[in-house]
């Protein structure tokens, strides 16, 4: 009886088992019939959406790069490294007994936080119940992958299995500019919008060549392969194109830093600087600085270079050129008749600061006389106003330049009537207000004058390098000539009568090392639609050597408050401080002399530095016999080579060359390690090796 209960028992289960197997098999079939037969249109048309889908695969961006090929701005991938303090086979034990080894190693390698700090960090999740523990905890982020094998080296990071020490890592693609807030706002910014979430350039080079920077989109599609949907690349994605810049890192360094310190010294709002190269228009240096409105230091600003301002009297050179160029004037030793005042037009009297009866045409430019320059001009113009203009329109000056450079506006000049009220505009027009011309635009006609007229277009670019291209753009003229080359020597004479000259209103720039010929502007600002006499914008653009020129330069220093407040004191001792570096570095087709003391009757020797201390004095070699005000480096009171392990490339350069040592440097970043060694005993003018890592 017991053996036939089980029986049926065991017969019941195997029913039951069936009847499942059966409504599953039923069920399957009834859903491979629906799939296959039913429903198949339905199915057929998703498949076909979804392998028909095209998703975008953004191309890699091109590498901006100074014009001896370092980089100034690139894609690089940075790494956040994370801990899992519960994965299944963490050891504990271990981790623990070699906190304070990680705590050293961080701390050496990433110093944010201090051996301490980074113990604190590192044993915090052990401190809560292990269910409790973080299973993603953040080691570090940002950092580079050198950095990342170097964390790899570090005890208990090492073990190769991520389910004993729960390391993770992320990586993201970031742009990065390794010379940090060098020339920041002419090489520009990146970034997505709410509109597009594509990166593009938003400002200076990045945005102006983002079309060859950004590349070519490519196309990937659903492909069905035996073990699953895949993507597969049907278009792929073309690299944006590496741009060479005609950059140099060395000027730039120079230029930020000397418009840096007399910007700091006369307390101004902001100040741009230029430094071009004569022969072909490239722009070695751009630097804009304004002033930080959250501490008391300047930061990179505004792209001032190629916006519109009143430029003032800089602008006496230009119209004197063509003068010269029209047979208004001709020999620079006739004489205008001036005075203290000059009635025109029936409008406001035209005056000069410093008004004398009479001015040669050559005194016309080295006293900077609005008279002067006034009554040459209207000698032709005055029953045609509008004929300045069309002079203006005619040699190029009021084209676009196509720099290179963001933002570029063009010269606003009026073309006035031929009326009173075209008069009076056109006296002023010619010697620097009723006008907005950037001052890009202003030293391109220097750069002329100092080219023997040929007027090279200014550029930011030189090379254009992608996947089996290579392109080396060629120099550019906006006009072949726009004055001949007997009216440039003319002009070259007066403009360096205005330093050398006894009555020049720059001869403070005068010194034994570097001729300097150029031009002081000053110009009153507009606020509240009147001038303000109080703030004042002022300028100086020229070149150098004046008797070979190499280099052309303009400066415009806004609104300073105290210690300078002249065109000549602010805007032209930056320049005659960059044309100084220039020279002390052999950067002038010289060479520098890096003795630590001067032989006997020698001059004393000029020191190429990075960073200054302000308001010494130097003795009357440097400054041609004055005892005006020059920039002099400190010096360190250390014995021994200074260390500068952890600061950047610009604060360690303005350190050693203050203590008076040459500096060599690989990599970039920030200093890593230093040869030799802090405190080594090394005579002045040695070199100091310097290792750079992100």
């Amino acid at each position: 009886m017991k053996k036939k209960s089980n029986k049926k028992h065991i017969l019941y289960r195997y029913g039951v088992i069936t009847a499942i197997i059966f409504f599953v098999a039923t069920g399957v079939i009834y859903k491979l019939v629906d799939t296959t037969v039913i429903s198949a249109g339905e199915w057929n048309k998703k498949a076909n959406e979804e392998l028909s889908r095209n998703d975008t695969i953004m191309p890699v961006r091109g590498n901006i790069l100074a014009s001896d090929g370092s980089v100034l701005a690139a894609n690089l991938r940075y790494y956040t490294v994370r801990i899992d303090f519960r994965c299944e086979r963490f050891m504990e034990e271990k981790y623990r007994s070699v906190l304070d080894t990680i705590a050293d190693s961080m701390a050496c390698y990433f110093p944010v936080r201090t051996a301490a700090q980074w113990k604190k960090h590192l044993a915090a999740p052990l401190v809560k119940p292990k269910a409790e523990r973080p299973r993603a905890y953040r080691l570090i982020d940002n950092i580079s992958y050198a950095d990342y094998r170097r964390l790899r080296s570090f005890p208990f990071f090492s073990i190769r299995n991520r389910n004993r020490n729960g390391i993770s890592v992320e990586g993201k693609m970031r742009r990065v500019n390794p010379y940090g807030d060098m020339a920041r706002r002419s090489i520009g910014g990146v970034g997505a919008t709410a509109e597009c979430k594509e990166v593009h350039g938003i400002s200076g080079l990045e945005k102006a060549l983002d079309t060859l920077l950004y590349g070519k989109t490519g196309l990937s599609k659903k492909v069905p392969l035996t073990k699953g949907i895949v993507n597969w690349t049907d278009i792929p994605a073309v690299p944006g194109y590496n741009i060479t810049t005609t950059i140099d890192i060395k000027m730039q360094d120079i230029v930020e830093n000397e418009l840096n310190d007399v910007l700091t010294y006369c307390n101004a709002d902001w100040g741009v600087a230029v430094l071009m190269e004569v022969a072909t228009g490239d722009i070695k240096a751009i630097s804009n600085l304004e002033k930080n409105p959250n501490a008391n230091n300047y930061i990179e600003g505004m792209n001032r270079a190629v916006l519109g301002f009143e430029p003032g009297s800089v602008v006496k050179t230009i119209s004197m050129m063509l003068a010269l160029e029209d047979g208004i004037v001709n020999s620079l030793d006739e004489v205008i008749s001036t005075g203290a005042r000059f009635p025109y037009a029936g409008g406001n009297s035209i005056t000069d600061s410093h008004p004398v009866p009479s001015l040669t045409v050559k005194e016309v430019i080295e006293r900077s006389s609005n008279i002067g320059m006034t009554k040459v001009i209207v000698r032709k113009y005055d029953s045609n106003p509008g004929g300045f203009y069309s002079r203006l329109k005619e040699i190029g000056f009021l084209e676009p330049m196509h720099t290179g450079i963001a933002g570029e506006t063009v010269p606003r000049v009026d073309s006035v009537p031929n009326n009173r009220g075209g008069r009076i505009a056109l006296s002023r027009q010619c010697y620097g207000y009723a006008t907005e011309i950037p001052p890009l635009y202003t030293l391109s006609v220097y750069n002329a004058i100092a080219n023997n007229g040929r007027y090279v277009r200014p550029r930011l670019v030189s090379r254009l390098t992608g996947e089996e291209f290579d392109s080396i753009l060629p120099v550019t003229y906006i006009r072949d000539r726009i004055c001949s080359e007997k009216n440039a020597e003319k002009m070259r004479t007066m403009l360096t009568s205005v330093v050398h000259g006894e009555h020049g209103t720059g001869k403070r720039l005068k010194n034994d090392y570097v001729r300097i010929a150029g031009k002081t502007g000053t110009c009153y600002m507009i606020e509240g639609g009147h001038y303000n006499n109080a703030k004042k914008r002022l300028a100086f653009c020229g070149f150098f050597p004046a008797e070979n020129p190499k280099y052309s330069c303009i400066v415009l220093t806004c609104n300073p408050k105290q210690n300078a407040l002249g065109a000549a004191s602010t805007s032209g001792e930056v320049l005659k401080n960059i044309a100084l570096k220039l020279y002390s570095r052999g950067m002038l087709d010289n060479s520098s002399d890096y003795r630590a003391e001067p032989a006997k009757n020698d001059p004393p020797v000029l020191y190429a530095t990075a960073n200054t201390e302000k308001a010494k004095k130097v003795g009357s070699a440097l400054t041609g016999g004055g005892q005006h005000r020059s920039i002099q480096r400190h010096t360190s009171s250390s014995k021994g080579v200074p260390s500068v392990v952890g600061l950047g490339l610009r604060d360690a350069i303005a350190a050693l060359e203050s203590s008076g040592y040459n500096v060599r440097f690989k990599g970039s970043g920030y200093v890593a390690a230093q040869t030799p060694a802090a405190g080594t005993e090394a005579t002045r003018g040695a070199s100091v090796t310097l290792s750079l890592r992100e």
